[in-house]
């Protein structure tokens, strides 16, 4: 991710920005960065794993958004648009204008070569700052690898990984699983 000119906002001046702005950014302690473009893979991705919830997730109490919905966490001032969020229960949102919300309890993110050690590093630890947030699951678009992060009733993050197509992620914290083979279905790794 690129930064925008090196221009430094408040949050009150970075969400008039964004609000305005046709592209999306990330903000982070007054520094406003560019969002690029997503390739073919991950949009793929993002259909099969997005798809698979909102059918796994009706007449649940959670539901899925995409990455136009903005997630802000106030304790460390990111401003962000994960891939996938699910809401358990009421949205919590910053304002009137309800394009943002604070209370995501999965946050999924699909991987690639440019933004791979930010989501797997320095995201995480400000994502684990989310009070509400029970997964943390990234997704690589280059290889069949699913990562997963669950928040225990002690507050410590447990690991697991998926590299095998027949294996199934269980997400407790919305009650619902999701196939490996569905997620990656017709992605080309070639």
């Amino acid at each position: 991710m690129g930064a925008v000119e090196k221009i430094y906002l408040s949050p009150a001046d970075f969400l008039e920005f964004e609000r305005a702005s046709d592209t999306k950014h990330e903000y982070y302690q007054g520094e406003v960065f560019d969002m690029s473009g997503a390739s073919l893979k991950h949009n793929i991705l993002f259909s099969n794993i997005f798809s698979g919830l909102t059918t796994a997730l009706k007449g649940k109490e959670c539901r899925p958004f995409g990455s136009d919905l903005r997630v802000h966490i106030p304790i460390n001032t990111l401003y962000t648009y994960p891939d996938i969020s699910v809401v358990c229960g009421k949205v919590e949102t910053t304002d009137d204008s309800f394009d943002t919300i604070t209370n995501p309890t999965v946050i999924i993110e699909i991987l690639s070569a440019s933004t791979r050690n930010y989501d797997l590093g320095k995201k995480f630890l400000l994502y684990r700052q989310i009070p509400s947030l029970k997964n943390y699951i990234m997704i690589d678009s280059e290889e069949v690898r699913v990562l997963m992060y669950t928040r225990n009733d002690n507050q410590t993050w447990i690991f697991e990984e998926h590299t095998n197509l027949e294996n199934i992620l269980t997400i407790n914290a919305i009650g619902t699983v999701l196939e490996i083979k569905n997620i990656y279905e017709t992605v080309d790794f070639k």
